[in-house]
């Protein structure tokens, strides 16, 4: 009996996906990590506007891709309908790198940023004069991963909507910041912004860092792509998604700063690791505990947004044979891609275990620019080969080299600035699906002997699930 996935999400939950997923946590931390880079406010606010202005044009990129090639998958897809026609062996090899370093990397370091972010926030409260201790904050995110996961493996729909209240409420919060800093700059405290341009950083790479953490933040515009067979009528609302949330988002991130630098000092936002906790002290009293809260409510939405995307992508490579089978399987009840979706929580709360959110995030922002840059030239590639090719929504040539360009910088500029050994543990990591993909799927000379344990596998899966083909 085979089964497919149901067109539920709208023009206004394309949206509200996009937003939710790009508001979780990075405008509540990475404030700090921009101005550290830009050094000066007005280099600061400039550089938010600017991390907003290359994600909606990455994302353009992206929306010409997935109005030509309408798979969910998002990044698998389109790789793979680039480059698998060329060359039947090595054709394949960017799609199923892209494969192994979303699926154990990219994606569920997402995820688990996000939800290390809420078991922070949620247990702020009961810790506002010390740090929360870490096995806390770490039951706390795995409790949640717990939830999420069974949100989004028992239905879309219920998933999709949880997604649509969270955004208003992270909305709300950043309604209150900003009101609030206004409300401040207008009685007079105004001096934290007439600073300008002062102490403006002159280093290219440390500008690069601040631009890592400017764009973390704006992660997740890619999210909708990931669920293009699901999205009703994808050639008009994919690019109106993008083309609304993004800019939507870039200016709350704005207004959010304004309202921090209403009540804070520069230096003051540098030295906490919890700006939006510090804001709420000094603006709410006694009240302050709600900040944390309405946090806490933007990361769960903002992780089931990313959940709700990553399992798509262990669905779609599955179906392409980059994975076993039964990872293509859906919810027969709840047309859901119910076992990626248990995979890729199984790999983000390993990784919950024994990461912390600094290396996670630097991680995950090397690796996933990576993908990024190579799958807007993919687009380019795509110009040369299929010409004529029908396009119902199309961008500027030089819009996709220009953020080829930015992609390379993002990724150089931190190993010229600061070369670590992470990043050739990255390097390395990628290489490594190499290993794999030839015997396993090329070849498929291992797959062979194993293939009656994994039938048996397969088949208690599906008994106890319910997933179908």
């Amino acid at each position: 009996m085979a089964s497919e996935l149901d067109r539920h999400v709208g023009l206004v939950s394309g949206i509200f996906l996009i937003m939710g997923t790009m508001i979780g946590s990075g405008i509540f931390i990475s404030p700090k990590g921009v101005l550290e880079g830009a050094g000066s406010v007005g280099l600061g606010l400039i550089t938010w506007m600017a991390c907003g202005v290359v994600v909606t044009l990455a994302a353009l990129c992206y929306a010409e891709l997935g109005t030509m090639i309408p798979k969910s998958g998002g990044e698998h897809s389109y790789l793979m309908h680039t480059y698998g026609k060329l060359n039947k062996c090595f054709g394949p090899i960017p799609a199923f790198l892209f494969d192994w370093v979303g699926l154990f990397i990219i994606r569920p370091t997402m995820f688990a940023i996000m939800t290390l972010s809420l078991g922070t926030y949620a247990i702020k409260p009961f810790f506002l004069d010390c740090q929360p201790p870490e096995s806390a904050i770490k039951a706390v995110s795995l409790s949640a991963i717990i939830v999420i996961a069974f949100i989004n493996g028992y239905s879309a729909k219920m998933a999709t909507h949880i997604q649509n209240i969270c955004t208003v409420v992270k909305l709300i919060a950043i309604l209150i910041l900003t009101i609030g800093g206004i409300i401040k700059i207008s009685q007079g405290n105004s001096e934290n912004i007439q600073d300008g341009f002062e102490d403006t950083e002159t280093d290219v790479s440390l500008i690069a860092i601040a631009f890592y953490n400017g764009l973390w933040a704006f992660d997740g515009w890619n999210n909708l792509n990931f669920v293009t067979e699901e999205l009703k009528n994808p050639g008009r609302n994919l690019p109106i998604s993008i083309m609304v949330g993004i800019p939507l988002t870039t200016a709350c991130y704005v207004l959010a700063n304004i309202g921090y630098l209403g009540v804070m000092s520069k230096e003051e936002i540098v030295v906490s690791h919890a700006v939006a906790v510090a804001w709420g002290q000094r603006m709410m009293g006694v009240a302050a505990f709600i900040m944390p809260i309405f946090v806490s409510i933007s990361c769960f939405g903002a992780a089931n947004g990313c959940l709700f995307a990553s399992g798509r992508l262990c669905f779609a490579a599955a179906r392409e044979g980059h994975f076993p089978q039964v990872f293509s399987f859906i919810s027969l009840n709840g047309r859901t891609p119910l076992p990626s979706i248990i995979l890729t929580a199984f790999i983000g709360a390993c990784l919950i275990i024994p990461g912390d959110l600094s290396t996670l995030i630097d991680f995950f922002s090397f690796s996933a620019w990576i993908a990024y840059g190579f799958t807007v030239f993919s687009l380019l590639v795509l110009r040369r080969t299929e010409p004529k090719a029908e396009r119902p929504f199309r961008v500027p040539t030089v819009i996709a080299v220009f953020v080829v360009l930015t992609s390379l910088y993002l990724i150089l500029a931190p190993i010229i600035q600061s070369p670590r050994v992470e990043f050739l543990y990255a390097f390395l990591f990628i290489a490594s699906g190499l290993l794999l993909y030839f015997p396993f799927v090329y070849f498929k000379a291992f797959r062979r002997p194993l293939q009656p344990v994994v039938d048996w596998i397969t088949i208690k899966i599906q008994k106890t699930f319910l997933v179908v083909p």
